[in-house]
């Protein structure tokens, strides 16, 4: 029997068509950057976060009762983007709690994956939070807060109604293009309180700031006629019958204070990837007598692009090989910087259009006179310019190299995600 038949009876068994079996199942390939528009979109609340392992859980938003659903385990493919704040990001940055727009893929490998695996069809079974609130696709591509989002997407919150109590109460806003436009807004009512954090220019306020000022009323409705905002967004338990209202930690009042707040997440991201280097996969070697290689890697995106202008011709640089999780996996107590392949930049090179998201577009080539097990073609790297900082790796961020290694020594496996 053909494999198209074989596949086509196993979903009619399930309740599907051969033909949306056929056009649903789609996995990433190794060096292949995959198309956005064929990943799973969703949206839900950072509930934990394995930030060295590059992955957590996200409780998934759906029709359901909100606080019903489950955590959701989730991993990052190696070259995923996050974006907070409008800037480059990684998971530690993130605070628990914040609401977060995903883009996933099934496991590009089920046989190791960093997360449990489902079946192919989760996403359309229910459970006590509704459907769609386990969806098979936890590979993430790009992961996103609110005013990132707004940014990437040209969306603004245009804020219609304020209610205040006691410095806390709710804001009626529509999510709506910036320029304007025949989309429809989204509506909804969130709450805030006395912890919300209101920025204007260089200024950081309080609720109570705006109710001095005469903003907003001390006490009942005042009509706030479209202020446009950007908007962090996060869950708390809501009082009353409330299936689902999100909770507003920061609220943006214009360009500066955005701008503000992009600028500090980017300086802290830039330092971190100097510190661990840039992430890439390897497109092909070159190999060449007594230990001598030439390798061309592709750098992954999302980064800041002065991290990329330091990948010059000519210049001293390191390549070492990483797990997916983009964890060094050569070096161990000894450190990257002393087990790494060591070369030369001999030509960068940047390709013509956009790149695919979770690429660069830029591909180095790096010669090397002792290139190292790990570095082999579509195979995931880090790469360091020697004018990086030359720090040693936290023990939780690398795994031992000692002999016999395999993928099942990571740590923690799996199996500590709760099996709700």
């Amino acid at each position: 029997m053909s494999r198209r038949l074989v596949l086509g009876s196993l979903f009619l068994a399930l309740g599907l068509s051969a033909v949306s079996a056929e056009e649903d199942v789609f996995r990433p390939e190794a060096g292949k950057f995959p198309p956005l528009e064929k990943a799973h979109s969703y949206r839900g609340e950072l509930v934990f976060v394995d930030h060295v392992n590059r992955r957590g859980s996200i409780r998934v938003q759906s029709t359901g009762v909100f606080r019903f659903s489950a955590p959701r385990p989730f991993a990052m493919l190696p070259y995923a983007v996050v974006r907070y704040h409008g800037a480059p990001a990684d998971l530690r940055d993130i605070p628990l709690g914040t609401v977060l727009q995903v883009r996933a893929f099934l496991p590009p490998d089920p046989k190791t994956s960093a997360v449990p695996v489902l079946p192919i069809n989760n996403r359309q079974k229910a459970d006590a939070g509704g459907p769609g609130t386990a969806p098979a696709e936890n590979h993430v591509l790009l992961l996103e807060d609110e005013p990132s989002a707004c940014q990437r997407e040209g969306m603004v919150w245009r804020l219609k109604e304020v209610e205040v109590k006691d410095n806390e109460g709710t804001i009626v806003a529509n999510r709506e293009p910036k320029q304007g436009g025949e989309l429809k807004a989204r509506e909804e009512t969130m709450s805030f309180d006395g912890a919300t954090r209101v920025w204007r220019g260089r200024e950081y306020l309080q609720i109570e700031h705006l109710i001095a000022e005469g903003a907003w009323p001390a006490s009942g409705k005042k009509s706030l006629s479209g202020q446009s905002v950007l908007l962090g967004i996060t869950w708390k338990p809501t009082p009353g019958n409330v299936f689902t209202r999100f909770h507003i930690s920061d609220i943006w009042l214009d360009d500066e204070a955005m701008q503000n707040a992009t600028r500090h997440q980017t300086e802290s991201h830039k330092a971190f990837i100097r510190s661990r280097w840039m992430p890439a996969w390897i497109d092909t070697v070159e190999y060449a007598k007594f230990g001598r290689a030439k390798v061309t890697a592709t750098l992954f995106g999302g980064m800041d692009p002065s991290l990329y202008a330091d990948f010059k011709t000519g210049i001293p640089a390191m390549m070492n090989g990483v797990e997916n999780t983009l964890k060094h996996t050569e070096g161990g107590t000894a450190g990257p910087t002393q087990m790494a392949a060591r070369g030369t930049i001999r030509d960068v090179t940047k390709t013509l259009g956009n790149a695919s998201l979770g690429s660069s577009g830029i591909q180095i080539q790096f010669e090397t006179d002792l290139i190292t097990e790990g570095l082999r073609p579509a195979r995931v790297v880090r790469v360091r310019p020697t004018s990086w900082p030359d720090v040693h790796m936290p023990r939780e961020e690398y795994v031992s190299d000692g002999a016999g290694f395999s993928i099942d020594q990571r740590f923690p496996t799996p199996a500590i995600f709760p099996n709700f």
